[in-house]
């Protein structure tokens, strides 16, 4: 198990490095919206990554696991895509803001601050995939994804502060972090954690089984 997860992990790496290199190309634009559309694009592309996040995740486990119902799928599913987006567009972005003594850092949890939102669609997500599990979805969506709205969590910290090339290269770094290991955990590893004696398939077209 532990060198299945180590393998994933590296067949992600470049996809992953590649998004968060051009998502942090995007800032220069980004940073001149003002403040009130960047959190309400914040709050399309965090749900959208929860509902993604949570009709993959269901998707794996249920496909892998010979016997499994829709509460055991939900719980699975719904705790790891909620969980893990929020590690991801939040979490992880804000503890970097913090590092970086960004001036409008703040963190939004999107479970709890826009739950009428988020909340319904990781129940949706988990639904579809009960009712048409696919293990085969391109990872360069769910990158997508993800990558927008932690950039867009970043970019709302950032206020009118200056980016030079040392930070540059410093939210690439921490957009790569917060995109890899939460996206390839919710994926593959969290339903891996369910799944016993048999050989799972992978989540995603960038892998070859």
């Amino acid at each position: 198990m532990f060198w299945k997860i180590i393998k994933e992990l590296k067949e992600h790496a470049p996809f992953t490095f590649m998004g968060a290199f051009l998502g942090i190309l995007t800032v220069f634009f980004l940073k001149k919206l003002p403040d009130s559309l960047t959190f309400n694009l914040f709050y399309i592309f965090h749900p959208a990554h929860v509902l993604l996040s949570a009709f993959v995740t269901a998707s794996m486990y249920k496909l892998n696991q010979d016997k499994s119902n829709i509460i055991k799928v939900l719980l699975v599913a719904g705790i790891g895509s909620i969980g893990v987006a929020s590690l991801s567009d939040s979490i992880l972005p804000y503890i970097g803001e913090t590092l970086l003594h960004l001036p409008h850092r703040e963190l939004h949890l999107g479970f709890i601050e826009r739950w009428y939102i988020v909340d319904p669609l990781a129940i949706l997500g988990v639904v579809l995939a009960n009712l048409r599990p696919s293990t085969k979805f391109p990872h360069s969506g769910h990158i997508f994804v993800s990558t927008a709205a932690s950039l867009l969590h970043i970019v709302m910290s950032l206020g009118a502060i200056a980016l030079g090339v040392p930070l540059f290269v410093e939210i690439t770094f921490l957009l790569f972090l917060s995109v890899w290991l939460p996206c390839c955990f919710s994926d593959i590893v969290f339903p891996l954690l369910f799944i016993k004696g048999k050989d799972v398939k992978c989540s995603c077209t960038c892998c070859h089984h």
